[in-house]
């Protein structure tokens, strides 16, 4: 009788719901392990690092996303208790939200504006289709709230959800890279420029600097959200009637 190869252990396993979660579990903690190594370098983002991973381990072993995601759809589930509990640093901040809520509430409508109406205008002067421009102009909100956005407005919510998680990975990479360049120091304002720009991945990259620049990108990752919603349809149609098409 025939020992079982490797491939055949893979599809064995492959079918277990187990195993999505547990090679998302091991990839992160790999992942994480060499950002140690590196100091915390931002360019060894755990996230990237793993999701190159496990892009790597996919394709190499044939397994569909669908068939991953029967276990990885565990980690998924958590993504609400997680935000959720972005509450308890907040609260802890409380009292220094109450004295900067006026700044706070103008740099959220500045960067929801200023990203929805940049991407829009880029990719209109370097011919992107109509499409695109809308399925760029949500990007900066959460996934769920900007695939919401994106149908609502004639983009591909498919397209939105890839630029979602692009744009996290690169605010998450580069953020605290550009706050050094431009010299800004002050952990509030850089996790509100976090939060608004680079959504839930780049909450989790605040929260690996400090608790408070943690605590100010989540709230600016949820309010923005809010915010993006309310604004980038009432933008889209001001610039439809400023630069038609």
């Amino acid at each position: 009788m025939n020992e079982p190869g490797l491939k055949d252990i893979w599809v064995y396993l492959s079918a277990s719901p187990l195993l999505g979660l547990t090679i998302t579990l091991v990839a992160y903690g790999l992942a994480y392990r060499l950002y140690l190594k590196t100091n915390s370098n931002p360019l060894a983002n755990p996230v990237v690092t793993s999701v190159a991973m496990l892009i790597i381990l996919l394709l190499a072993t044939g397994t569909s996303y669908n068939d991953y995601f029967e276990g990885g759809q565990f980690v998924h589930f958590l993504l609400g208790p997680a935000t959720v509990a972005l509450a308890v640093p907040l609260y802890q901040q409380f009292s220094r939200l109450r004295q900067l809520w006026l700044p706070v509430m103008i740099s959220l409508i500045c960067g929801v504006m200023i990203a929805a109406g940049s991407s829009i205008g880029l990719a209109r002067l370097l011919g992107g289709s109509i499409e695109i421009q809308m399925s760029l102009a949500p990007k900066s909100a959460t996934a769920p709230v900007a695939m919401g956005i994106s149908e609502k407005i004639g983009g591909l919510p498919s397209l939105t959800a890839v630029l979602v998680v692009i744009t996290g990975i690169t605010g998450a990479v580069l953020g605290t890279k550009l706050f050094e360049w431009i010299r800004v120091r002050d952990d509030t304002a850089k996790g509100i420029a976090m939060g608004v720009a680079a959504h839930g991945i780049g909450t989790a990259r605040a929260f690996q600097v400090s608790s408070q620049m943690g605590a100010f990108s989540g709230l600016a990752m949820a309010l923005s959200a809010f915010a993006t919603a309310l604004l980038v349809p009432w933008l889209v149609d001001l610039l439809e009637a400023w630069l038609p098409v």
